[in-house]
């Protein structure tokens, strides 16, 4: 018999309707998670990057695929995330500082289309392209659910630092220096 007709057929109360409905929803939210942690597992540092692809504000794409030679930060932010706000200017100054030794950052708002001028707002203070992800989950990425998180890539396109392992995962002056200045050294 179906679920949904042995509930019918069973004179099962509202509540043990809720109850299974919640235990199902659970089962669902606890499905995603794994399906997140997953991808993440398949992400391996020193082994190539998956793709990426920007979609700036401005109407362009910029794929990391194009970026090799350069070292890559693809950050992932929204204007709702204190965090983020705060990481912003600090990662903004970081890049504008190292963009002649071959520094590309990506900016992926997590904002949806209503947020636009907002995101806009922060894209005019930041010296690298920004623009709105579309959808939270990032193929082999998986769902990016905390934020800020962010990625680096390294000259030769494979991963170099893996945002999901970051704890805390915002950067700071200290961090960008442990992680990002060797790779900027190694040149292109």
């Amino acid at each position: 018999m179906h679920s949904d007709s042995f509930l019918r057929g069973s004179g099962a109360c509202p509540s043990r309707r809720a109850l299974l409905r919640a235990a199902f929803g659970l089962g669902m939210a606890g499905a995603a998670g794994l399906a997140t942690r997953a991808h993440a597992a398949d992400l391996k540092l020193g082994q190539p990057a998956p793709p990426l692809v920007l979609h700036t504000l401005d109407g362009r794409s910029i794929a990391t695929r194009d970026l090799l030679g350069q070292v890559v930060i693809a950050t992932f932010w929204a204007t709702w995330c204190v965090p983020c706000r705060e990481e912003l200017p600090l990662l903004s100054a970081y890049a504008a500082q190292h963009a002649s030794q071959g520094l590309q950052v990506l900016g992926f708002s997590l904002d949806d289309p209503a947020n636009l001028p907002k995101v806009r707002t922060v894209a005019a203070t930041l010296s690298f392209p920004v623009g709105l992800l579309g959808s939270p989950w990032v193929p082999v990425y998986g769902r990016i659910w905390k934020l800020p998180v962010s990625f680096v890539i390294d000259r030769a396109g494979r991963l170099a630092d893996n945002g999901w392992d970051d704890d805390p995962p915002t950067w700071t002056a200290q961090r960008l220096h442990s992680v990002v200045d060797p790779l900027l050294a190694r040149g292109g």
